[in-house]
């Protein structure tokens, strides 16, 4: 289901009269190391942290921090371990429908949540489905060679920026998502633009493709709208279709740029539940359940370090739109995949001891020192035992 920016001011509007209502307080909801979350009709498995292997008291303490506000706005907090949900918690706080406020918001396990740049992953699958079809011949194809009508800004190298130089945010572009003047912001500008497209193609070449990693959101709609010129439908068409159906995932929503397109970037909603269930797909090697969603081969692809990110973007690299980060657990380095999005938005997967987190969070915008990332490396980690 695809809902307007006319359409969520309305609901924004109205949801925030209905939660002024509300104490402004977290619902202290009793939870004990031997709870479990309940079996619904999804197919995800379930079971007891205490019976995990993971330090049940240690996630107790974790369940008072976020209930205090001691690590702050956190809305939902999820732990899957050895193939079963043994922590599932919801939480109050302040949220938004992609940027528009929606006060306080008490949320659940049915509620859809902004996951920003987590968008961002469900594209980069949706590009292995459509090689997968034949749709797309491989990530080495030119860029331009989609897009025949722009060829006026085919030059001075950029010709040889490709899908994977797109799904690794090593395009080479000039572009500039931390100005926080709006006018001057890439992301911003692109998404108000009545042609996005034009103005992403248009932007001078930087750096050799390939060689430097820069966030780049005009990338990844770059990316949607191959899929569309390849299949004819919109990237949340194709993803529905061929991933949200698949994975049992019946209750989403994208949101649309000012021109209409959706926000291939930034712009979904989904439920905490479907984002484990994503992150299930990438740890079990593109299967959900008895299906094979997903090729083998581009998950592996897609969780191998392919670029080694700035030093201020911590340890670790990107792959084809998730990153790689290097985590120490237990005396080792190890890497943790991850899918990221603005405002505390997190699914990390940790092969090695078969472990998910799925976070979500209201903090966007916001640089905090005890956000989601800390919440995963300084109190979820140390539990595993």
């Amino acid at each position: 289901m695809i809902i307007n920016k006319i359409l969520l001011l309305k609901l924004a509007f109205c949801s925030a009269l209905i939660l002024l209502a509300f104490n402004n307080k977290h619902e202290q909801k009793v939870w004990r190391t031997t709870s479990k979350p309940g079996q619904l009709k999804d197919s995800i498995p379930t079971g007891t942290l205490i019976n995990s292997g993971l330090d049940a008291e240690k996630i107790k303490n974790l369940t008072k921090l976020i209930q205090t506000d001691s690590i702050p706005n956190i809305h939902s907090l999820l732990i899957e371990k050895d193939g079963k949900l043994v922590y599932e918690q919801y939480f109050a706080g302040n949220d938004e429908v992609w940027g528009q406020k929606l006060g306080y918001v008490n949320h659940s396990v049915n509620d859809l949540h902004d996951v920003r740049s987590i968008s961002k992953s469900v594209v980069s699958a949706c590009i292995g489905i459509a090689i997968d079809q034949k749709l797309i011949k491989d990530i080495d194809q030119p860029v331009f060679s989609f897009f025949p009508e722009y060829s006026k800004y085919n030059t001075h190298g950029k010709k040889n920026i490709t899908i994977r130089h797109l799904l690794t945010m090593s395009s080479g572009l000039n572009w500039d998502e931390e100005n926080k003047d709006e006018s001057k912001n890439c992301e911003s500008i692109m998404e108000r633009s009545a042609n996005p497209i034009d103005f992403i193609l248009s932007r001078p070449l930087a750096a050799t493709p390939g060689t430097i990693w820069n966030y780049n959101s005009g990338g990844t709609l770059l990316l949607a709208a191959i899929i569309k010129k390849v299949s004819g439908e919109n990237i949340d068409e194709f993803a529905t279709k061929n991933l949200f159906i698949p994975l049992q995932i019946s209750n989403h929503q994208w949101v649309k740029m000012d021109g209409g397109d959706p926000a291939a970037a930034s712009g979904l909603r989904l439920r905490s539940r479907d984002l484990l269930k994503f992150g299930m797909l990438y740890l079990n090697h593109g299967v959900y359940g008895q299906s094979q969603i997903l090729p083998s081969k581009w998950v592996d692809s897609t969780c191998v370090n392919a670029i080694k990110r700035p030093a201020e973007e911590g340890p670790g690299g990107y792959g084809y739109q998730f990153w790689i980060d290097k985590v120490h657990i237990k005396g080792k380095d190890l890497e943790a995949v991850a899918a990221k999005g603005n405002g505390g938005q997190r699914i990390f997967i940790l092969s090695t001891y078969h472990m998910i987190v799925v976070i979500t969070a209201g903090n966007y915008g916001k640089s905090l020192r005890n956000d989601s990332q800390a919440l995963f490396v300084k109190y979820i980690i140390p539990a595993i035992q």
